[in-house]
Formats: structure tokens, C-alpha cells, sequence
């Protein structure tokens, strides 16, 4: 009957923990542990659905699943698997599994999914055949932050539908996008990418849209842009956040039309590529100030993808920095061994650049280590030597120590609290921000307006004016210090 569930798994104490859940529920459960049990079972009765562990005592689970897809097509399939990679939820899910569970898992949320793999009617949207196309790939980790990115990277794999990934700079976001078009529908055509901050604002539109000869000075030939370049494969947007409102209308237009038109002609073209998109900003303060297009988010965040932190997935760092320490010896550079002591300091690190820093730090050291095992003796005065260099090349902590992202969080704060009216938002972000930052420089300089005016570079007669105008007293400033 289609309530029976058919599990395989060869770990006793997990078997008997899912099989009480189940029953719990009112569900008839089978159990054996091993392909050769799954088979005999399978040609006794007809199941609902089978839970199947991937490495069995007599072969691998997910292997074998093909031909049991192609016997008994309307059975559902969950995958359970203490091999976390993403070669093995790929894996699952070319095999049209319903749901990949990497051990240790939920057991109350395995038991919804069981529901509801029991309550669909058929779960093969994806394809029977069971193609390993994950080797290779650079997403390196089994933490339980990154089976989650994992788990929705297989979700978007068989259908086109825009994707907008989240997270820190140095994150990954590439290589997720990668991940995608390489394991994608459309593996076989190009992937273009395209970092949207480092286009001048006024040529982004002909760098996506392209543009025809003559359309503005200096456009001496027709120019085939990314939309284009991108046909039949992928087309990657970076740092989305940074894009000019002008711009974001018009890939909003193109979005909900399927069609472009270069800038200077006329004709239309028909859109034929995935849409990736990526920030390391919080677009939702800039929806709110009103310098990101609320509707192109939607359009974009049709499956949201968010990227941990490297300090959100610590377990990870030493299975990186081994990754990583490889590679640098594939690159030419001496081989090296890391030792458990040496991998416990990585892991305490807090690897502000993420996974790039990570992998820079890797590749110095892969360089500079005299000995080929790499102990903590060894990694301790190089990261001493990092540290001293970013304290050297950071100002003094105050309003002038905030970074780019943090300054622009800042302003859209702002921008939301103050609803400057239009056309007043410079003198408003100016006000806000000059008193602060004045106080600052004053109460580093001990109250001197000279040396105050010399840190701020302005003259000293603009700064005693602008005191006034803002109303800033010598003890307000001596208070602030």
C-alpha cells in the first residue's frame, strides 16, 4: 500500500530512531540494511516511498538507483547521507530523488518531508538518470550551514529560474553561480559573468544591453552585450546591489519582457539565458530608501540563495585549508601537509575576507613554510604578521573606520529614519554625517582646531565656520573624545 515506507539503512541506532518517528505517525515501516535486502523486499510488495542511506554494506545506494527508479516509477526516494559533499546531494538529485537529508539530520523535519514526499503525486521533475557531474567543482565543506546551500543548489538545477545569491564578499558567490550553470540545464552553453560595480554607470546599460554603431560618441561599431553573450547559458550579475537605478529598469523591463533591444536600435531580441544575481549588500534597507527597485528584487529573488560566513561554518576551515594547500601545489608551488594543531588555530581565526582570505593566507603560507607539515609553531607569526599589517593600514577607530558596505548600511539607516525630501538628500546625508565626523576629528586632536582642520584636510576657517553652522560647542567636542 502507498503508506508503506521501505528504509535502508545500515546503522542500527539511526533505523530504529526513524523508524519509531514514523510509526509514530501512523506509518508502516520496513527496514533492512543492505542493497541486496532493498532489492528482495522491493520485488515482495509496492511502497510509497523508500528511504535509502548512500553507503550500504554491500555497494553504494545511490549507484544502484537507477534501475529501481525505472521499475517502480511512482515510488518516492529520500537520500540520507553522512558523505555531506555537494558531489552527493547532486547526486540525489539526479536520480529524481524528492529529498536529500545529510546526516546528522532533523529528525521532526524528516518526518514532515516523509508527509510530504507521501502526499505528492509524483515527485520526477528531475531526470531518472543518475549523472555525476559534481567533481571537480571548488564548494568545499560538510558543515550543516553549507548542506543547506547545497540543498538549494539542487533545487535550481533542472529549471531556469532566476536566482538571486546572498552573502559577505569572499563568500563564494561565484563559485555558487558556477556550480549552477555547470550542473544546470544549461551547462553547455557560455557563462558570463559581469561585476556590475566595476562598469562605469553610464556604459552599463551598453555593456548588458549592447549597443548599434553611431548610438552615442564613440561607438564606431556595433557591440554585442552580455545579454546576448550569454545566450543558451548563464548570465552571472554581480554585485547587483551597486547597480544605477536607470540601469535597474531597465533589466526589470527585460526581465518581465523576455526581450531586449541594444541601446540605439530598434529591434527586439528574444532573452535565451539564466539570470544569476548576487550582492554582499542588504538590498532590503536600500528598498526602503528607495535605491533598489523593490520589484526588481522580487524579479531576482525567486529562489534566494544565502552564503554562511567562514565564522558560521569554523568546521569547515581545516577541510578547506587542505583544499586549498593542494591546489597551491597543483599551481607550482611547494607541497605541504597541515597538522591538527596547525588546522585548530586556522579554525579560530575570524577570517574576515571569508573563504578569500582563507585561500590567500593558504597560498602564502604554502610559499613561506620551511617545513613541509605545517604546524601551529609555523602559522602563528605569519598570521601575527597579517594582523600587525591590516592594524597598520586601518585609521584610527572612529566614523572614518568604517568600511565601504558598513558606510553605505549607515546611509541607508539614514535614509529611512530622516525621508529627506527629494532633491534635499545631499545637504540632509551631509548634516547628518559632518557632526559626527567633526566631533571626531576634534576630540582626536585634543580640541586643536588647526591639527583638527590638517586631519580632515580643510581649512581652518571652513571647519570654525562649519562649528557654528552645526552648533558645536568646544565642550560638546571635548565631551566626544
Amino acid at each position: 500500500m502507498k503508506e508503506s515506507i521501505l528504509l535502508v539503512e545500515d546503522d542500527s541506532s539511526i533505523a530504529i530512531v526513524i523508524t519509531a518517528a514514523l510509526e509514530a505517525e501512523g506509518l508502516h515501516v520496513d527496514r533492512c540494511d543492505s542493497i541486496a535486502g532493498r532489492d528482495c523486499l522491493l520485488a515482495s510488495k509496492p511502497y510509497g516511498l523508500m528511504l535509502t542511506d548512500v553507503m550500504l554494506t554491500d555497494g553504494d545506494g545511490i549507484e544502484t538507483l537507477p534501475p529501481v527508479r525505472a521499475a517502480f516509477p511512482r515510488m518516492q526516494v529520500i537520500i540520507l547521507s553522512a558523505q555531506n559533499t555537494l558531489d552527493t546531494a547532486v547526486r540525489a538529485s539526479d536520480t529524481g530523488a524528492f529529498e536529500y537529508f545529510p546526516k546528522p539530520f532533523d529528525l521532526e523535519e524528516l518526518v514532515r518531508t516523509v508527509r510530504q514526499a507521501l502526499g505528492a503525486l509524483d515527485g520526477s521533475d528531475l531526470p531518472d538518470a543518475a549523472e555525476d557531474l559534481g567533481q571537480g567543482l571548488p564548494l568545499v565543506g560538510r558543515s550543516a550551514a553549507m548542506q543547506a546551500v547545497y540543498r538549494m543548489i539542487t533545487r535550481v538545477l533542472r529549471n531556469d529560474l532566476t536566482v538571486l545569491i546572498l552573502g559577505e564578499s569572499g563568500t563564494g558567490k561565484e563559485l555558487v553561480a558556477e556550480a549552477i550553470h555547470q550542473l544546470g540545464n544549461r551547462r553547455d552553453g557560455p557563462f558570463v559573468a559581469v561585476n556590475t560595480a566595476a562598469i562605469p554607470h553610464e556604459l552599463i546599460e551598453s555593456e548588458l544591453f549592447g549597443h548599434e554603431k553611431g548610438a552615442f560618441t564613440g561607438a564606431v561599431a556595433r557591440q554585442i552585450g552580455k545579454f546576448e553573450q550569454a545566450a543558451r547559458g548563464t548570465l552571472f550579475l554581480d554585485e547587483i546591489g551597486d547597480m544605477p537605478l536607470e540601469a535597474q529598469t531597465r533589466l526589470l523591463r527585460a526581465l518581465q519582457s523576455g526581450r531586449i533591444r541594444r541601446v540605439g536600435g530598434t529591434e527586439e531580441i528574444a532573452l535565451n539565458c539564466r539570470i544569476i544575481a548576487a550582492t554582499n549588500r542588504d538590498l532590503v534597507p536600500m528598498i526602503a530608501a528607495g535605491t533598489f527597485r523593490e520589484d526588481l528584487y522580487y524579479r531576482l529573488a525567486v529562489v534566494p540563495i544565502e552564503l554562511p560566513p567562514l565564522r558560521e561554518r569554523a568546521d569547515d576551515v581545516e577541510a578547506l585549508s587542505r583544499h586549498f594547500l593542494a591546489r597551491a601545489a597543483a599551481e607550482g608551488l611547494p607541497r605541504r601537509q597541515l597538522s591538527a594543531a596547525g588546522a585548530a588555530l586556522l579554525a579560530r581565526q575570524p577570517w574576515r575576507g571569508n573563504v578569500r582570505e582563507l585561500r590567500n593566507f593558504i597560498f602564502r603560507l604554502a610559499l613561506l613554510a620551511r617545513d613541509d607539515v605545517v604546524d601551529d609553531a609555523t602559522i602563528e607569526p605569519l598570521l601575527a604578521s597579517d594582523n600587525a599589517a591590516q592594524r597598520a593600514g586601518e585609521p584610527e577607530a572612529g566614523i572614518g573606520n568604517a568600511a565601504p558596505a558598513d558606510f553605505a548600511t549607515a546611509l541607508d539607516a539614514f535614509l529611512i529614519q530622516a525621508r529627506p525630501e527629494p532633491g534635499t538628500l545631499y545637504d540632509s546625508a551631509l548634516a547628518a554625517f559632518e557632526r559626527p565626523l567633526f566631533l571626531h576629528a576634534l576630540a582626536q586632536t585634543g580640541g586643536n582646531q588647526l591639527r583638527a582642520a590638517q586631519l580632515l584636510g580643510i581649512n581652518r576657517n571652513t571647519l570654525r565656520k562649519r562649528l557654528v553652522d552645526l552648533g558645536i560647542a568646544p565642550e560638546d567636542a571635548l565631551g566626544g573624545r
